[in-house]
């Protein structure tokens, strides 16, 4: 009934002019500038787990009456940077620095320079020249294990995920099989599979060079074989029994660490019961040899093969040595250069050791913060780092030998150009459990993926 309004249509044009009037005349105010907004907004998103996100109350970065006064509000438009934090309703007249960094929380973190020379640096790698090096971006973030991502291991084409956790069970992911998120723009992906075996939680996995299996090492002392499912496979297909291959039996206590080698089908493990066993991975069958039998080097915590030798392994121990073996004849080759103070024994710890892809060169994470790096033919020290804010768990190189990735409990993942041994980038990924954050990083072999496993339960995905 368009009559029972009564209403003027005169006096609504009117104010429509009006209007039109006053925007004219605002046209000239400096507004917030919307890419600025919208990086800001990114970048909160992208730390979208942090605890912190919630507004805290009385934090003392914030400004103390938070909701704009009457009069205020009409000037909200010349705020420069005015930033809308995606968990809150309420807007804060903050600089950009200021705000993320009550945002996020980083405390003595913020106080942290790292040099990101993103823009600047490039391969010096001669076939390389034109090739910027590449800044990583939060993707996916992975939830479904109900307990603390020990490892993770990418397959070797394939853009897919296998993460073992201490909830007992191992999931793989399709990490092109993903829904969007409920609260953000990142995209989440459910796991397409659960290998369950373990009578524990499961330490390490492995992947072999086709990707067609997969190995885990638990606290159990079992090395599980898997055949890996196919990555389309339907979740809710029924149980396929032949995806166990069975367990490697020989290990009497928990398996820390494992190392596949291409070359020679071999899978190598090393358990808490100081032996490192080398295994042959086509059938499951007794050790082919059994390493540090009478443990004079301690109980070894990481394992793995010497890539310019496909014969030798390096191994870590407790003691804090790191020794080079021969595989075939068994015997120690060399010990690599420690100035090891048998007093202090927990500052020695070494939580793992890798070798680079490409150099005769053998990198080693430590408990006390530092990253070092020696050469195999020698046994000597190249290079020594105090390189996180806390314990170093985890190192990984890119398939090209030119990028190390370390991730440590204080929660942040490092990227080192090893030529020159800077970081390069660093970003915060996990939250801690029981003082422990970040437990595994690694790169794909052949795709732009990086991945960190938590002891929050989650793994990350990077672009």
């Amino acid at each position: 009934m368009p009559e029972a309004w009564n209403v003027d249509q005169g006096v609504i044009t009117k104010l429509k002019e009006q209007y039109k009037k006053e925007r004219k005349g605002k046209k000239g105010v400096k507004r917030p500038n919307r890419s600025k907004l919208q990086d800001m907004l990114a970048n909160l998103r992208d730390v979208d787990e942090l605890p912190s996100l919630q507004p805290s109350v009385g934090s003392p970065s914030r400004p103390s009456s938070s909701r704009l006064p009457e009069h205020e509000i009409n000037r909200a438009d010349e705020v420069e940077a005015l930033t809308f934090p995606p968990s809150s309703g309420k807007s804060f007249i903050m600089g950009a620095d200021e705000a993320l960094e009550s945002e996020l929380g980083l405390g003595e973190l913020a106080g942290l320079t790292v040099a990101n020379e993103a823009d600047s640096l490039t391969y010096d790698i001669a076939n390389n020249k034109d090739a910027l090096r590449k800044t990583w971006n939060p993707k996916f973030t992975l939830r479904s294990h109900f307990d603390g991502i020990r490892a993770l291991a990418f397959h070797p084409i394939e853009p897919v995920l296998i993460t073992a956790s201490e909830d007992h069970t191992l999931k793989m992911w399709n990490l092109q099989k993903t829904a969007p998120a409920k609260k953000s723009t990142s995209l989440d992906v459910e796991p397409i599979y659960t290998f369950r075996a373990h009578k524990g939680p499961v330490l390490c996995v492995v992947m072999s060079s086709n990707g067609e299996q997969c190995y885990s090492g638990g606290s159990d002392g079992l090395i599980q074989g898997w055949n890996t499912t196919n990555p389309n496979i339907d979740p809710y297909d029924s149980y396929d029994p032949s995806v166990l291959r069975g367990p490697l039996l020989g290990h009497t206590d928990a398996v820390w660490g494992l190392a596949y080698s291409a070359a020679h089908q071999r899978l190598l493990s090393c358990s808490a019961d100081g032996t490192l066993r080398l295994w042959n991975a086509t059938e499951v069958a007794p050790a082919l040899s059994v390493f540090n039998d009478n443990q004079e080097l301690g109980i070894p915590a990481s394992v793995d093969l010497v890539s310019s030798d496909p014969s030798h392994m390096v191994a870590s121990f407790s003691k804090g040595y790191t020794s080079i073996f021969n595989m075939e004849t068994q015997q120690r080759i060399l010990t690599l250069e420690s100035n090891v103070d048998t007093a202090s024994s927990s500052s020695c710890q070494i939580n793992r050791v890798i070798s680079h892809p490409t150099l005769p060169i053998s990198i080693t994470a430590h408990e006390d913060r530092h990253i070092k790096f020696y050469d195999n033919n020698t046994g000597k020290l190249i290079h020594s780092m105090v390189a996180h804010l806390e314990a170093v768990t985890s190192l990984a190189v890119d398939p090209n030998g030119l990028y190390l990735m370390s991730g440590s409990h204080d929660c942040s993942i490092r990227l080192w150009n090893l030529e020159s041994k800077t970081c390069i980038q660093e970003f915060t990924a996990h939250r801690k459990k029981f003082e422990e954050s970040i437990h595994d990083v690694a790169f794909h072999p052949s795709k732009c993926y990086i991945a960190s496993a938590g002891a929050d339960a989650l793994a990350k995905v990077f672009v």
